[in-house]
């Protein structure tokens, strides 16, 4: 496997808890992957770590051919900027900011001018089906809306990965499964890994493969040492 991010024995833990013991996970360039299991599986943790959010206690991730976990706050920050695109599960919009302005974001973050954002910004708001609420302000907006604004702002940089942590949760089936199915779609006409957290089966059947979690360890498929 030509793997574009690794992680390898990564264990964490929060005060007494141990959220990852041991977890270890290979993703290719491209490829769509849902990770599965229980609440408390350890499965966000894993995602937050994979994305550099989190620093493991113990073993390594390499992204591109660069240790994560050596890396400084700030090139991790940047490279979430830059390369990374996120989806949470209730969109963390920043509600002062339109919807346009939300996807235009990552851009001007980056350096990028105000008119030139704006206008990428409504090609995605366009291509998630959401162009006319550009406009309107996040708490104008239906749970639906909302995460397809939160997809387009994911993948307005056109990063290398998107990491969804539960991007349906909130939502329900019809407009969790539209969701899915603009987010799949824009990803891979770009060529976008997707690392998707989910608990629902019919999030994951989305996905290239699954794997699953259970007690802070990936436990289907394993990863040989």
């Amino acid at each position: 496997m030509n793997a574009l991010l690794t992680a390898r024995d990564l264990h964490r833990r929060f005060g007494r808890t141990l959220a990852l013991a041991g977890s270890s996970v290979e993703i290719e360039a491209g490829e769509i992957v849902a990770v599965m299991g229980p609440s408390g599986a350890g499965k966000s943790t894993l995602l937050h770590c994979l994305a550099g959010i989190l620093l493991p206690d113990q073993g390594e991730m390499v992204y591109a051919g660069r240790r994560l976990d050596q890396l400084s706050e700030r090139e991790r920050s940047r490279l979430r900027r830059d390369e990374f695109g996120f989806v949470f599960q209730f969109g963390q919009l920043v509600p002062e900011l339109s919807a346009l302005e939300n996807v235009a974001l990552p851009l001007r973050l980056g350096g990028t001018g105000r008119r030139e954002a704006e206008q990428r910004a409504e090609e995605w708001l366009e291509r998630l089906e959401v162009a006319a609420l550009g406009r309107k302000q996040p708490g104008e907006l239906s749970g639906g809306e909302g995460q397809r604004v939160a997809v387009a702002r994911a993948l307005v940089n056109h990063p290398q990965v998107v990491f969804a942590d539960e991007p349906t949760g909130a939502l329900d089936s019809l407009n969790g499964e539209r969701v899915m199915t603009l987010l799949v779609d824009a990803a891979r006409s770009r060529g976008t890994m997707v690392v998707l957290v989910t608990h629902e089966p019919r999030v994951a059947a989305y996905a290239d493969r699954e794997v699953f979690m259970r007690d802070g360890r990936i436990v289907s498929p394993v990863l040989a040492a």
